[in-house]
């Protein structure tokens, strides 16, 4: 990738229920908004409470915003067989910090590997197409310092800019946290560090 991304495209709420049938098997899909792993325990361990009879949980997630971690689980089934054709689902939707489970209840006859391959990409498949998708953008914070009578130019550029204050704390010496959209971050950055009286430096949050 040439020009370094700044949007991911996530779910902000479990997507709903979906289920394929194949030969008697049934897979339900199931799509959930993760940013831990913890969170994907919880979320998969919920799953077989509440499916306690299914034979297999298979699994992809993706977490971080530039889709730095991934993992893919066939539990139980041949192997590449079920977690791999998920996670390219997670790859075909261009998603992150989401987990995608197809729980399986086996119908009696055995689909192949090939089958299978093509059941759990359509189940995932359902899946994310049953959850609503939403673009975001990577954002760097800032923090501004500066004393009141500054208040007039800082305002202004924030609202020239269009910039999201996060946080801020006005009194005769002032500071305001910002957002910035990655990709303009250095610009942001020069503009106030240029600016008379005013103090920049990124947030550690």
């Amino acid at each position: 990738m040439s020009e370094e991304r700044d949007t991911y495209n996530t779910i902000l709420k479990p997507g709903e229920e979906t289920l394929f049938k194949d030969r008697g098997s049934k897979f339900f899909g199931y799509a959930f908004p993760v940013k831990t792993e913890d969170e994907i325990k919880e979320a998969i361990e919920d799953l077989k409470k509440q499916h306690h009879t299914a034979r297999h949980f298979c699994y992809a997630w993706q977490l971080g915003k530039t889709y730095e971690h991934y993992r893919a689980n066939d539990d139980g089934e041949p192997s590449n067989s079920a977690g791999m054709p998920i996670y390219g689902q997670l790859q075909a939707f261009d998603v992150t910090n989401i987990l995608v489970v197809s729980v399986r209840y086996f119908g009696g006859t055995k689909l192949g590997v090939g089958g299978l391959i093509q059941a759990y990409k359509a189940s995932a498949q359902l899946a994310l197409e049953a959850s609503k998708i939403k673009q975001l953008t990577i954002n760097e914070h800032f923090i501004l310092k500066f004393e009141y009578p500054e208040m007039n130019i800082v305002m202004r550029i924030i609202k020239d800019e269009n910039l999201k204050i996060e946080h801020q704390k006005m009194e005769l010496s002032c500071e305001i946290e910002i957002s910035v959209r990655k990709k303009e971050a250095q610009r942001i950055f020069e503009i106030f560090e240029n600016t008379y009286k005013v103090i920049i430096k990124k947030s550690k949050a």
